[in-house]
């Protein structure tokens, strides 16, 4: 059985990209989510079918995902998911964290990491969607600044984005010597 950490430790993971490899990493973590968490997740019921449907999409249609992964396993996830209609550039943005880690601070961590990669790939604008209860996703949109509406029985946010401070070949050059080096951990 994968270690976890306890309720008042901090979690022991790591926060990464997951390889499409990892699909069913993913796919686990969604099965494993309690019946409030997959409420709140996909603001409604959703069927352990749809789960392994939508886990499927999220990689073959190119979502990039970030788990916090501890053990082997994926225990919280976000996902960025291209909307291509809207303009300025937008992505819809979603967060799972299973019951046992949740308020210690890892939506936080996947968050930024997120807002990280949606600035490399030069979105401007994200969206995040919830049901009026999901009191927690509601602050932790606030904590990065999102606008918050209500549309059609939903909790809506946008959070606008400055264009990522750094060019890859700056970026490049930051970091490629730190990891060479060693300095840097790889993730």
């Amino acid at each position: 059985m994968a270690r976890m950490a306890s309720q008042e430790s901090r979690p022991l993971g790591v926060v990464r990209r997951l390889r499409p490899s990892e699909l069913i990493l993913f796919r686990d973590h969604l099965m494993r989510l309690d019946g409030d968490s997959r409420r709140d997740r996909f603001n409604g019921v959703a069927s352990d079918a749809f789960l392994e449907d939508y886990a499927a999409r999220s990689f073959s249609q190119g979502a990039t995902v970030v788990g916090y992964v501890e053990d082997g396993r994926v225990l919280g996830a976000a996902e960025l998911h291209e909307r291509p209609e809207s303009d300025p550039p937008t992505a819809e943005i979603a967060f799972s964290v299973e019951k046992a880690l949740q308020h210690r601070g890892l939506g936080s961590q996947l968050f930024q990491r997120l807002i990280a990669h949606a600035r490399a790939l030069g979105y401007t604008r994200l969206r995040v969607t919830t049901h009026r209860q999901n009191d927690a996703m509601r602050a932790l949109a606030r904590k990065f600044n999102a606008r918050i509406s209500f549309e059609e029985g939903e909790t809506v946010g946008h959070i606008d984005l400055k264009p990522a401070s750094l060019s890859d070949a700056e970026l490049s050059a930051a970091y490629l010597p730190a990891l060479a080096a060693g300095a840097l951990p790889v993730r």
